[in-house]
């Protein structure tokens, strides 16, 4: 944004003296000053018997008095604890009156409020300098000025909203700018917004006025699940540590978990779509060929739909193969259109066994035999599981002591199972490096670039990257797309990944490979670290963690961080013959499961 453009607008917001609020005050200011936005962040006094309700009150007059300090500008409120990696043009010349996110930065397929007492999400938004827009403040402050209630300064705005709306014009900003909100996961806007909490909202929500639904709409489904997974989460917290492990073990085992998160992270689907993704994962191949056909010629598919369709296609590739048997395998299979990693596990299984390979879902309870492998994924192995190069991400959880145990990805994953009161495990290896063998790649003449592909927890990263780095996507499941991308990363000088299954696959070829993380977001993938020391154990390599970089990738160097590693042939063979041996197992214990 040039410094004409910076005079458009003006960012505002203030904090309270206490430690929290002051360290992101001065977090904030210096992010305005080094993206060279004008702002004006104000120290708010805290006098004696306010509250945290009561300061965020202020905030109506606060904004009221830039509005008219600054006429002629646009005025946009951050919370002081969040951060603004640019401003793009659609919102700098939006002319909408107010422009901001929907609340809880909702989907447009659920616009207004249904299901939602507030229109706009309260921690970054913008007022033209519109009569009308200008007129929603105004309005807003009057009543905070004359109201004896309890309330924050959302309930005032959401009144001059209210007031005003049909005189408005607005624009919603995308989730998708929100970092770590991503609904685009592939063609989405550019993330420009980080948002942060204090934990005060929770805390004070029963304090404070509230507005209530004025007509009723029903509770979908998805809304309980939020907020029963929401309650569930609070009351976990809540647990001595040793109640906790058991709670959630249990949780895991009974399928609560699955019943509780379901989808949550996969969008908005209509019935249809999820009719067909159903269809798929049974290997009801006709069924679906034919709602699909239907759905394309009745329904313009949301993005989430779109990612959904393609899990779909993967799940009936699996479930559909050519084969009077079946293996039932338990994988993570989310986010749509599926993770790499994850879906090695089917690819596998497919490839040595020849047989069907049809999801056991991780979460939902079951006591029949089923094969749990690729993946940090030990914490829902059951008794019923048959497990072969599985490990954790975290050390916090125990392992099932009765289940099956051809291997596991490390010593590390075996110690904890010693210490559930498990078997002895002494083979390991991730099956994941069994790549190279069942799909061998000849490496030839490199592209002279460098492939760069990022763990899907740090896909809104801002990364800037050289010339000479070309960007994959980690979100891959359908066996073709993961075979195109191995003979993709075999021609290139060498790989830079934050997504662990990207260096191992790396080192099973022989690709050289960096593996990274991110300075300031190096605990956005889930777990404690373990898992990159539990797979370096069993794979025989040294042993490394990620290597936290800079997001501007043109100011740093790679030479020192890239490694080569070889695994050896007997690992390798070590890591075949327990994976066959798994195969061989399930199906004399099933005997052979026919298929109707």
């Amino acid at each position: 944004m040039s410094q004409i453009e910076n005079h458009k607008i003006v960012v505002c917001s203030f904090y309270t003296e206490d430690e929290y609020y002051s360290a992101h005050a001065k977090k904030l200011i210096e992010n305005l000053e080094r993206l060279g936005f004008p702002h004006e962040v104000s120290v708010m006094n805290k006098q004696q018997g306010e509250d945290w309700a009561d300061i965020c009150r202020k905030k109506v007059g606060f904004l009221a008095s830039i509005c008219v300090k600054h006429p002629d500008k646009k005025v946009f409120w951050i919370d002081v604890d969040c951060e603004l990696l640019s401003i793009p043009d659609y919102v700098v010349y939006s002319t909408a009156d107010i422009i901001g996110f929907q609340r809880s930065f909702g989907s447009p397929l659920n616009i207004g409020y249904q299901n939602r007492t507030r229109f706009w999400e309260p921690c970054f938004w913008g007022v033209n300098n519109t009569p009308q827009g200008r007129k929603m403040i105004e309005d807003a402050y009057l009543l905070e000025q004359t109201s004896t209630i309890k309330a924050t300064d959302d309930y005032f705005f959401e009144e001059g909203w209210r007031a005003n709306a049909s005189n408005l014009t607005f624009q919603l900003i995308p989730s998708s700018a929100v970092a770590d909100r991503v609904d685009e996961l592939e063609s989405s806007r550019p993330v420009f917004f980080k948002f942060g909490s204090s934990g005060k909202v929770a805390e004070f929500k029963n304090q404070v006025e509230q507005h209530k639904l004025s007509w009723a709409t029903g509770a979908r489904t998805k809304k309980a699940r939020r907020k029963a997974l929401s309650l569930a989460k609070r009351v976990h917290n809540s647990l001595p540590e040793s109640v906790r492990l058991r709670a959630r073990k249990l949780s895991d085992k009974s399928g609560i978990t699955r019943a509780l998160t379901s989808d949550l992270h996969n969008g908005l689907l209509s019935p249809e779509a999820t009719s067909i993704l159903h269809m798929a994962r049974v290997g009801r191949a006709d069924d679906y060929n034919k709602a699909l056909e239907n759905f394309r010629q009745t329904k313009i598919p949301t993005s989430a739909e779109k990612r959904m369709l393609s899990a779909a296609s993967s799940f009936l590739d699996y479930s559909s193969f050519s084969s009077d048997s079946m293996i039932k395998l338990s994988w993570w299979c989310h986010p749509y259109p599926g993770n790499f990693g994850d879906w090695l596990s089917p690819y596998l299984f497919q490839k040595y066994a020849r047989q069907k390979v049809q999801l056991q879902p991780l979460g939902k309870a079951t006591n029949s035999p089923h094969i749990i492998s690729v993946g940090s994924i030990g914490r829902f192995i059951k008794k019923s599981s048959i497990v072969v190069g599985t490990g954790v991400s975290s050390s916090e959880f125990p392992l099932e002591p009765k289940a099956k145990y051809f291997s596991l990805r490390g010593p590390r994953s075996a110690d904890i199972l010693r210490k559930s009161g498990g078997p002895v495990v002494e083979r390991f290896g991730d099956p994941a490096l069994l790549m190279s063998r069942i799909f061998p790649v000849i490496r030839g003449q490199s592209n002279g670039k460098v492939a760069f592909i990022r763990h899907h927890a740090h896909r809104s990263l801002p990364v800037e990257l050289p010339e000479n780095f070309e960007e994959l996507s980690v979100l891959k499941s359908h066996p073709e797309q993961i075979e195109e991308f191995m003979i993709s990363l075999n021609n290139y000088d060498f790989v830079v990944t934050s997504a662990m299954h990207i260096f191992i696959v790396c080192q099973s070829y022989g690709i050289p490979v960096s593996l990274v993380t991110f300075q300031g977001s190096e605990n956005s993938v889930h777990g404690d670290g373990i898992k990159y020391v539990d797979y370096c154990e069993g794979a025989g390599v040294p042993v490394l963690q990620p290597y936290a970089i800079p997001l501007d990738f043109r100011k740093f160097i790679f030479d020192d961080i890239i490694t080569l590693e070889t695994i050896s042939e007997g690992k390798m063979n070590e890591i075949e013959m327990t994976f066959t041996n798994a195969i061989e197992h399930y199906s004399k214990f099933t005997e052979r499961v026919k298929i109707r």
